[in-house]
């Protein structure tokens, strides 16, 4: 099964996410943590080290994929559970490859290594930060930004079999509601 899960920041959803790629993984199966984020700080690094504690003991191997996501599926066994973690620092990467270059193409190549990884793959949970429910007026770019996650987003939930948003510590599916309940 193919799961997009969308939530706010500190929402619980990375660890929901790892609850359904570990539920979803087949006995025996590989179990994949593609890690997306580049660290830029000591923040980032903080929340990295976050992420690999909460992993501990989950028999996840933890695959460092920040750009061409499409490209996961020639080092990785399509037959495994893949949770890609996140769309929002994939696009951040490929948006913003290098300082002072913006790729407004960014978007369109992650949908179609999307495409290919959530076609050939058999099970995927995505995870996406829901940035879009703020009133602020932002600069052109960080717009741009968040009109191309969106872009990503609904190209995900087109193809993904469930979609779900998590909100303060809760789930809520807003399609595939008895195929995600199923599995866990």
């Amino acid at each position: 099964m193919k799961i997009l899960l969308s939530g706010g920041c500190k929402s619980g959803k990375s660890y929901h996410a790892q609850r359904l790629a570990k539920a979803q993984a087949r006995q025996g199966g590989a179990l994949y943590y593609v890690a997306t984020m580049k660290s830029a700080d000591g923040e980032d690094d903080e929340r990295i080290a976050r992420h690999r504690r909460e992993r501990e003991g989950w028999g996840f191997v933890t695959v460092e994929r920040p750009a061409d996501i499409g490209g996961i599926l020639e080092s990785c066994d399509p037959g495994g559970s893949f949770l890609l973690d996140s769309l929002t620092a994939l696009l951040a990467n490929e948006m913003f490859p290098r300082q002072g270059f913006v790729d407004h193409g960014a978007a369109a190549t992650i949908i179609a290594g999307l495409t290919r990884v959530l076609k050939e793959a058999d099970d995927v949970v995505l995870v996406s930060d829901f940035i879009y429910s703020d009133a602020a007026f932002y600069d052109p770019l960080t717009e741009a930004y968040r009109k191309s996650l969106a872009e990503i987003d609904r190209a995900a939930a087109e193809l993904c079999g469930a979609v779900l948003e998590a909100a303060f510590g809760s789930i809520i599916a807003h399609k595939g509601k008895a195929a995600y309940e199923a599995i866990l």
